[in-house]
């Protein structure tokens, strides 16, 4: 396995420097923030990004995200012209060595929260999904709900951007079904897969964050059988899955050890999380110990172990703790709380499996 973190540049409030110190770390996972979704990735701004982080003795373990523009989800008629950039930008990605790419097929909403500042009984602070508040507001209103609670920094998926062009994307879905999604889907696939295959690059897609439909807007990446749809369609290793357990494991009827094992050969990318279900479709983002959340994260590590997982694994959403200044859930010292509590696990695990 490769260790890192999600780190989000220069204006990130964590340096590289403090993941470096973070005992077992191999680098981070990061995008070009200035990109809009359907920009082409130029060969000298990728390799100005990768050698920003190498400098500081880390490595860049892949892209999260080359975001997918809203054209090729609706199927709108634009959509080759977009997907051509799309193609062009993993060329240009593996010009520079870089073969993990982690994207999403969501519509507009690429994740959800409803409180951002959730106190915990020990005076931290989680995220949390209620879908009792989002049945009360529209659409619209999420935007809002979010942005108040920023605490000043910019969200990916919330930028103001996209909140200014929101009625015309809910125009863009308003006819489009789960079946068109999925084929629209498909269609980006069979365009881009085979350049993967060509030049080394896995694809890893993001599972729905709630993993369920919310504002009637489709979801194809739910649970376990939208996955294996989603492998089938399009048959090849570079055609994979990013597991994130906080996402897709927020439905309690979704098993992530089998998930794990049905999928081992396809989970290119990890983002390992605890979660704590506090009711109906309501969950908040707990500590990544399995005594603070609702998974059993032994059983999750020793899943990954079993069926040898050799792909870049990170620690997903922490608390805000100890008065860290950060943007929500991307604080540093959570993080490598979980940082150091996953190693543990993985090295009982393989040390034990070794006797």
């Amino acid at each position: 396995m490769k260790w890192g973190f999600r780190w989000y540049g220069e204006k990130d409030s964590i340096p590289l420097k403090h993941f470096k110190q973070v005992p077992g770390t191999d680098g981070v996972v990061g995008t070009l923030l200035n990109k809009l979704p359907g920009d082409v990735w130029e060969i000298d701004e990728i390799r100005m990004f990768k050698e920003s982080i190498e400098k500081e003795g880390l490595q860049l373990l892949g892209i999260e995200s080359v975001a997918v523009h809203d054209a090729i989800k609706a199927g709108s008629k634009d959509r080759d012209a977009y997907i051509e950039n799309y193609i062009q930008t993993i060329r240009n990605l593996a010009a520079c060595d870089i073969h993990l790419v982690c994207y999403s097929f969501k519509p507009i909403f690429g994740w959800a929260k409803t409180n951002l500042h959730y106190e915990n009984p020990d005076g931290s602070y989680s995220l949390v999904f209620d879908q009792a508040v989002v049945e009360h507001m529209k659409a619209s209103d999420m935007f809002q709900l979010v942005n108040s609670q920023t605490n000043g920094f910019k969200l990916p998926g919330w930028e103001e951007e996209r909140l200014k062009k929101f009625h015309e994307l809910m125009a863009m879905y308003e006819h489009v079904t789960e079946d068109d999604l999925f084929d629209n889907l498909v269609y980006f696939l069979k365009r881009v897969i085979p350049v993967c295959e060509e030049v080394d690059v896995k694809m890893a897609i993001h599972p729905d964050d709630p993993p369920w439909q919310i504002f009637n807007l489709p979801r194809i990446t739910k649970n376990l059988a939208d996955y294996k749809r989603i492998i089938e369609a399009v048959n090849s290793p570079c055609n994979g899955v990013t597991l994130c357990t906080g996402s897709l494991g927020a439905n309690p009827d979704t098993n992530l050890v089998e998930v794990i094992h049905e999928l081992k050969d396809r989970i290119h990318f990890i983002h390992l999380r605890n979660i704590e279900f506090l009711g109906e479709r309501r969950f908040r983002e707990s500590a990544h110990l399995s005594i603070d959340g609702s998974f059993d994260m032994y059983a999750l590590m020793k899943a990954l172990v079993d069926v040898g997982f050799d792909g870049v694994i990170r620690p997903d959403h922490g608390r805000s703790i100890w008065d860290e200044v950060a943007m929500p859930g991307y604080g540093l010292y959570d993080r490598a709380l979980g940082f150091t509590y996953l190693k543990g696990l993985h090295e009982a695990i393989v040390k034990s499996q070794e006797r």
